[in-house]
């Protein structure tokens, strides 16, 4: 096991340390990190035969601790709490021993439940996750679909240029040729099943989540850098301390001079999160004003008020690091994350139950793929045309 290895199995263990972990999951994960020690010289990419006992040895724990997890959820009843802990161990096993994300599929399309629509699970597999897509609109109203187009400049504004990089990235460059003119508004925006990263003037790198959109200068002059945003985004802003940057939304305005956060403004969302990873942030609402310290969460109600929690930062941004984090989410909330990522409707039955989550499922999964996780949890998953129907599957 490589030190990179390493540090990721670690991590999915503290998580199943983090006050959520049974003894049951805690023995299990202790005999799979060292089935993972005793067979490590079977993995070679010559070594099919020997790939496969090791494939084996997983499928047959992963079964065993479904079968435990189940129980659980038996017994627990009473409290309301779902643990999606299983496809924890499924990561860790395809994407840390194997290395196969095909395996990893095959594990998971063995567990369809006795009754499962096949019509309805061929409506699911033709539903991908979300990718790179991106719509820029300049200041004179021209659109660039950016998924679409090469690498390479794609317009000039007043002193600025405007390139797509070979990593696919949106970059602004001062030309130097003419003065920039901040007053020129370009807005970057995601549709439901988009992201994209964009470099912008002053080089603060800003990363979008799906159905999200930025709108900012073309060059940042003045006293402040000040953008808008719809949604989600990341942002590591380049430090100025002569001319502080600020994040407007709906119910809230971020002010940083240079630091990492993210912000979750999304409409549909309860209320307008901003996490601090680094430096120093002021949140600023219509009714009051607090600061953060990276690690802690500032909160924006609907009502304009405000409080700070602390978060863990894993969870937070783990849409950008490729995955769907629950910690005690109802279905509706993660469905929420899950419906602008694969771009579908959502359609909850009246009688769903107020259980909660707890789990990770990585974004590059196929729908059909997380519904097969969720179901485990007796949750009914039903598509017509693009519209997911969702119910609560009692037990007999």
């Amino acid at each position: 096991m490589n030190e990179a290895q390493k540090k990721h199995f670690s991590k999915i263990l503290k998580k199943y340390n983090a006050g959520k972990a049974t003894l049951e999951d805690k023995r299990f994960l202790e005999s799979f990190y060292e089935l993972f020690e005793t067979e490590e010289d079977f993995i070679t990419p010559d070594n099919s035969e020997q790939y496969a006992r090791l494939g084996q040895s997983i499928k047959q724990e992963i079964d065993q601790q479904i079968g435990q997890q189940q129980q659980e959820q038996h017994y627990q009843q009473k409290s309301r709490v779902i643990k999606i802990r299983p496809f924890w161990l499924r990561s860790a096993a395809v994407v840390i021993i194997i290395g196969a994300a095909a395996l990893g599929a095959h594990y998971l399309l063995k567990t369809d439940r006795p009754g499962q629509s096949q019509i309805a699970r061929n409506d699911f597999k033709n539903i991908s996750p979300g990718g790179n897509k991106a719509v820029l609109t300049l200041a004179d109203g021209r659109r660039v679909v950016l998924d679409d187009v090469q690498n390479g400049q794609l317009a000039t504004q007043a002193g600025v240029i405007i390139s797509k990089a070979a990593d696919g990235k949106l970059v602004y460059r001062i030309s130097g040729e003419e003065k920039a003119q901040a007053n020129l508004q370009n807005t970057i925006s995601t549709p439901m099943g988009g992201q994209y990263q964009v470099i912008l003037p002053d080089q603060t790198s800003v990363w979008l989540n799906s159905a999200s959109s930025i709108t900012y200068p073309a060059a940042f002059t003045g006293q402040e850098r000040v953008v808008s945003l719809t949604g989600e985004a990341y942002f590591e802003v380049a430090k100025n301390e002569k001319m502080p940057f600020k994040v407007r939304s709906s119910l809230q305005t971020v002010e940083v001079l240079g630091t990492h956060f993210n912000v979750n403004a999304y409409p549909d969302e309860p209320n307008t999160q901003t996490t601090l990873l680094e430096g120093s942030v002021k949140l600023v609402s219509p009714a009051s004003s607090i600061r953060i310290v990276p690690g802690e969460q500032g909160v924006v109600l609907k009502d304009g008020a405000l409080l700070k929690r602390r978060v863990d930062v894993d969870h937070e941004l783990a849409w950008k690091n490729g995955l769907f984090s629950f910690e005690g989410q109802d279905i509706r909330a993660i469905m929420r994350q899950i419906s602008r990522w694969y771009d579908i409707e959502v359609v909850y039955d009246k009688n769903l139950p107020e259980e909660k989550y707890y789990g990770e499922i990585a974004r590059s999964s196929k729908l059909e793929n997380v519904f097969k996780i969720l179901e485990l949890s007796n949750i009914d998953f039903r598509m017509e045309g693009k519209t997911v129907y969702v119910s609560y599957q009692s037990k007999k």
